[in-house]
């Protein structure tokens, strides 16, 4: 059996990442389609709309075949971390190609990208210094170095963050595994960030956007397919909420004013002092929002920031990340879900494999498995006594089998 992997959170899974899935599939020629997704915690630092169980079993219904779990520690991290993590899972998973959507669509422009930063690479690791010692964020530094080592103006675009993704996607594979073919589709009707819901095929911002005020509204169903929408609704039902950071604001407010400025710097991404702003901000804050507007400066991004949160919510210091991250072979695959041909996937590659195949926690004994159930803590956290216990106990079961 030939797999194609896909590097997806799913927040929610919609028509398309449908498309996406079909399209891959297609353009790969697998048998088996494999979706790596972040768990409770995303990259851009906010909590998932629904679990991961749910998540799972819409991506199952939507045409995965197998679902694994990007563990927490890559999940809530910058491109390069985020995309080591889950090029190099899908690669001790044996896929033969990874397919990811662009606003390029083109996947040679990705790869002379790759061959053009490789090139200039000294001169873009001090530009990137530079501008970064400078005060600028690492999206916009990022960008000015780019520049700076004469980036051709007709490449990709590296102000998408799809691209920004897909490149670094690209780097991972063409570095480290060069048997995984690189593949794109491209994004069709809604870009990343757009907040209003305008066809069929609609950003998971924009539905997020209007779940939050409107619910499951005519237009957020028209954006879904209907096993999501069944997904959404019966999390709602069980729990009573839809994840947001708002829910948190206590426990982090909480968290933020007990801790001493020695033990926030210890944190993973608090740096450059950003402890005193951190506690002399929050006790002005009545929300989320109010925190946020009034944290964020030219130098720390609403997404940097989101992410360092998490951390302080979580409890991850920098001692933790370092020595997880530094590690640059996967500590284990977890499976989330599975169908028929995920799970006759599964035996064919279990003999080939030099990582453990995880199908529930308690099998194996790591530190990035003990991060990951602080994680699944903190996120069922706001729920009642009731759905709290339920949700936990999920996270030590086996994988959902369709």
């Amino acid at each position: 059996m030939h797999a194609s992997g896909v590097i997806v959170e799913y927040n929610p899974f919609h028509n398309g990442h449908q498309y996406h899935l079909q399209q891959s599939k297609r353009k790969s020629n697998a048998d088996c389609m494999i979706a790596i997704m972040s768990g409770p915690f995303l990259q851009r630092g906010e909590p998932a709309i629904v679990d991961k169980w749910h998540r799972t079993r819409a991506a199952l219904q939507g045409g995965a075949d197998l679902v694994l779990e990007l563990p927490y520690i890559y999940a809530v991290e910058h491109s390069d971390y985020f995309s080591q993590g889950a090029v190099r899972t899908l690669a001790e998973m044996g896929v033969d190609s990874i397919c990811f959507g662009s606003e390029d669509g083109n996947i040679q422009s990705f790869i002379d990208a790759d061959q053009y930063l490789s090139s200039h690479q000294p001169i873009y690791d001090q530009a990137l210094r530079t501008f970064l010692n400078e005060g600028y964020a690492f999206p916009e530094a990022s960008r000015l170095a780019f520049q700076q080592i004469g980036f051709p103006q007709d490449g990709i675009d590296l102000s998408q963050p799809n691209n920004i993704l897909g490149l670094s996607y690209v780097k991972q594979m063409l570095t480290y595994h060069k048997r995984v073919e690189p593949l794109t589709i491209q994004r069709t009707s809604s870009n990343y960030h757009d907040e209003t819901i305008d066809s069929r095929i609609a950003s998971a911002t924009s539905i997020r956007k209007e779940m939050k005020t409107e619910g499951l509204s005519l237009r957020v169903k028209e954006a879904l397919p209907s096993s999501t929408v069944d997904q959404l609704r019966e999390y709602k039902t069980r729990t009573s909420i839809w994840h947001g950071w708002e829910h948190y604001y206590p426990f982090l407010h909480y968290k933020i004013l007990t801790m001493t400025c020695e033990e926030l710097r210890e944190i993973h991404g608090v740096d450059e002092g950003l402890e005193h702003r951190l506690q002399r901000t929050v006790k002005r804050a009545a929300s989320f929002e109010e925190f946020m507007k009034a944290l964020k400066t030219k130098r720390y991004t609403w997404t940097r920031l989101q992410r360092t949160l998490v951390h302080i919510l979580i409890g991850t210091t920098k001692q933790q990340a370092r020595q997880l991250l530094l590690d640059t072979k996967p500590a284990y695959a977890r499976v989330l879900g599975m169908n028929t041909t995920g799970r006759n996937y599964l035996k064919q590659q279990k003999k080939d494999m030099d990582i453990p195949l995880v199908t529930q926690p308690q099998q194996l004994d790591h530190p990035m498995l003990d991060l990951e159930e602080r994680a699944s803590i903190s996120y069922y956290s706001v729920l009642n006594a009731d759905s709290r216990i339920e949700r936990m106990d999920r996270e030590y079961k086996a994988p959902i089998i369709l």
